[in-house]
């Protein structure tokens, strides 16, 4: 079924094209803070993540997962925790490990195909709360380990996980890499670059024998860093293996929940074979919306607070609630 129609987005002004509406949110957009509380949870390895609540008089929850490198502090997770709570959600915005501004004490980091921290994440939410009806929403890297968790975890998934909403996924990562070749996904691949290498420093610091920092001298485009360090430091047998595991294209035929993934089609950072629309009309799980504006999760709109894709969620998930 279905490529669903785009409700329409008119951007602000000055965000005329894709690079613009993914820079000018990520650089200025502040929804504010939300009253968050944070509780560290323990994981069954040992190791850590933070969680951040909304706390509602609700049975029902979203949880929030970020992009690569981000927190739940970046606007677009502020903005749909805000978005949510007004909207009478408990909302539970959890750090991927050694992202909440605190290394982890294992040698273990995070990537788009970890889906094993989202499951406790969402096993501790559940023991802890009397929750009805839980959604998962994933914005980027977010949106890839929320759909890996659904379309993987099979009959292990507990009854209170209803679907997920996503945006910005790039669902099939051994061409979005290539995409961050290109002119215009240059720029956030030279940030990524800065961020991930100093993550690896510090890790090092830690577990010396666990990463060889010389290697950093010889990656030169993103395929040689997920070579030399994404798949072997998270058991993959290359980085083509890593691809395989970490893109939901491959597994999205066994989702048995409704998901519904918001991939904008000026985004600068997503390859085409993001927008599998054969795909999506033979699955009748995968809702599959492909605006033409929106960027890398922007989807910032002319003279509203909220992004586009804050509301669009909330009216598919009401689809089903």
């Amino acid at each position: 079924m279905p490529v669903v129609n785009s409700p329409k987005l008119i951007p602000p002004l000055l965000q005329f094209n894709g690079q613009m509406q993914t820079l000018v949110p990520g650089i200025f957009r502040n929804p504010g803070l939300p009253p968050y509380q944070r509780e560290r949870l323990t994981l069954s390895d040992g190791d850590f993540v933070d969680l951040d609540w909304v706390k509602a008089d609700s049975d029902k929850l979203i949880i929030l997962s970020h992009g690569l490198e981000g927190n739940s502090f970046r606007h677009y997770i502020t903005g749909a925790a805000n978005f949510f709570a007004a909207q009478g959600w408990n909302v539970l915005a959890w750090n991927c490990r050694s992202c909440s501004g605190e290394i982890n004490k294992m040698p273990k980091l995070y990537h788009h195909g970890e889906i094993k921290d989202i499951g406790e994440v969402i096993d501790h939410a559940i023991k802890k709360e009397n929750f009805e009806q839980i959604w998962l929403m994933g914005f980027s890297m977010g949106g890839n380990i929320s759909l890996n968790y659904l379309s993987k975890t099979g009959n292990e998934i507990p009854e209170e996980i209803k679907g997920a909403v996503v945006c910005s996924s790039p669902l099939n990562m051994e061409h979005s890499v290539k995409q961050l070749e290109t002119r215009a996904g240059r720029i956030y691949k030279k940030r990524f670059f800065k961020m991930l290498g100093e993550k690896l420093k510090a890790k090092a610091e830690q577990f010396p024998d666990w990463i060889d920092l010389s290697k950093l001298e010889e990656v030169k485009e993103w395929q040689d860093f997920d070579r030399f360090f994404s798949g072997p430091m998270n058991g993959f047998e290359d980085e083509f293996d890593f691809y395989r595991n970490t893109s939901p294209v491959y597994s999205l035929e066994k989702l048995k929940h409704p998901v519904l993934v918001v991939n904008a089609l000026n985004d600068p950072i997503l390859a085409k074979d993001c927008y599998p629309k054969e795909m999506a009309y033979g699955l009748d799980l995968f809702h599959l919306m492909t605006p033409l504006q929106g960027g890398h999760v922007g989807f910032s709109q002319r003279r509203k607070r909220t992004s586009w894709f804050e509301e669009t969620a909330l009216d598919f998930i009401r689809t089903f609630v």
